[in-house]
């Protein structure tokens, strides 16, 4: 019996329901990134520019420990989509006690990874001496909050493999009204800077942990959690650790990748840094609507592929890559055509705002490539190949980067060439990703 919460995804029109799982996720996803963009906009406001460089300039840092397990959650989402492709109550069951599981120890492990490697990566990214002890101080205090993180990740995998992406939104978004009145308290009223936005930030995400869990614990079989059910079931694991694990060291090679970008942008200094840093926030929103339309992709194509539908698998793709490309070119144009409010909120200061402004007009115009790259490789996932879409984002994305970082950028010293690299490297990899999509494809729903 299909639950208020649950679309069916494997009959029916596709674009409403795609439009009513992708949307939800989107505003989820900013929600989320609303956390790091709030804590950036109210030290950038309230307390300094070295503040706003410090919180700012982890965003790559985090992204390095952290991406392997939320790859993870990817495939969990698959697994758990695919069963119900299936029709595999039992094994849903299972399925559900061992992500939480992995949810559960994965937190704990990045706790203690975040608190002795905070300061390493810093110090091997040149950050500026004006900021690197707000940075690990952030840094550390951010870390402790990981099994949350971990938790609402997983969590929010198993609700979204049956089609619930609204109860994540309703979740963050009271965690993210908690998080800006947290902010504004501890760093305007007790003025504890970088340390009171990490601690609201921790609060912020134990609360949409919490009504995660909470949602789970009374959730209809064979979704329903029982924390006397957790175990790690071997068959499981290697079915999320082979889909997901892909995923997931994609994304940290990506940020690293990133991490040595930061490092170009480091040594620009902290005024740099700081406008780096708010116009990141821009291409984060931004992307967050491919994002979307992307785990839509994953999710539809793992259940259809599960049930063999290949026609909609077909359709899902279509659908996914079109909304995807309009969502996030009508984000990208309000963005800049209000560029210059829209930084002001982050930092008064002139050279701040002007480094933002290189950032903003040198990448976000461009943003709209990366459709074609992510929503190919959400079609391979969904369709079990994760592999492969890893491999390629790997050398097209990552590798050209550090090959631009230390060609291109190392002859031309300048801002505007260091940023021009986001731009070329999603044409590269966008088109290698779609041929082999096309490919693979055909091979697959031929068989």
């Amino acid at each position: 019996m299909q639950s208020k919460n649950q679309i069916d995804m494997l009959s029916g029109s596709l674009l409403d329901k795609i439009c009513l799982f992708a949307l939800p996720l989107a505003a989820s996803s900013i929600l989320q990134q609303l956390f790091n963009s709030t804590d950036v906009a109210v030290v950038g406001r309230f307390a300094s520019s070295q503040a706003l460089a410090a919180v700012g300039s982890t965003s790559s840092t985090i992204n390095l420990l952290i991406n392997l397990f939320v790859g993870l959650s990817v495939g969990a989402n698959v697994v758990i989509a695919q069963f119900i492709g299936q029709s595999k109550s039992r094994r849903i069951q299972e399925a559900v006690h061992t992500v939480i599981s992995i949810a559960l120890l994965s937190g704990l492990f990045l706790v203690l990874a975040g608190q002795f490697a905070a300061r390493p990566i810093l110090t091997m990214m040149n950050t500026p001496d004006d900021v690197i002890e707000m940075s690990v101080l952030y840094l550390r205090l951010y870390f402790l909050g990981m099994p949350f993180i971990m938790l609402y990740n997983f969590g929010s995998a198993i609700l979204r493999s049956k089609g619930d992406s609204k109860r994540p939104l309703y979740c963050l978004f009271l965690a993210g009204v908690i998080n800006l009145l947290l902010n504004l308290l501890l760093v305007i009223v007790f003025h504890m800077g970088v340390a009171g936005v990490a601690i609201a930030t921790v609060v912020s995400n134990g609360v949409s942990s919490g009504l995660i869990v909470s949602f789970l614990l009374h959730e209809n079989q064979p979704f329903k959690l029982n924390w006397r059910m957790l175990s790690l079931k071997r068959e499981y694991v290697i079915r999320v650790v082979r889909i997901g694990a892909p995923a997931g060291l994609q994304g940290m090679v990506f940020s690293f990748s990133n991490v040595c970008i930061q490092s170009a942008i480091n040594s620009f200094g902290s005024s740099c840094v700081a406008g780096s840093a708010a116009a990141n926030n821009f291409e984060a929103f931004a992307f967050f609507t491919v994002s979307a339309f992307t785990q839509a992709c994953v999710t539809f194509t793992s259940q259809n592929y599960g049930a063999h539908q290949f026609d909609r698998c077909r359709r899902v793709f279509k659908i996914s890559l079109i909304c995807g490309i309009a969502s996030n070119m009508t984000m990208v144009g309000l963005f800049i055509l209000f560029r210059l409010p829209l930084l002001s909120l982050y930092s008064t200061n002139e050279e701040v705002i002007q480094y933002g402004l290189i950032r903003m007009l040198h990448a976000l115009p461009f943003d709209f490539i990366m459709c074609g790259y992510e929503v190919s490789a959400g079609a391979l996932r969904g369709m079990g190949r994760s592999m492969l879409p890893a491999v390629i984002t790997i050398f097209g994305t990552c590798v050209f980067r550090l090959l631009w970082v230390f060609t291109v950028f190392s002859r031309w010293q300048s801002f505007e060439v260091l940023i021009s690299v986001y731009p070329a490297s999603w044409t590269l990899t966008a088109l290698a990703m779609l041929t082999v999509y096309f490919l693979v494809r055909r091979r697959a729903f031929a068989k």
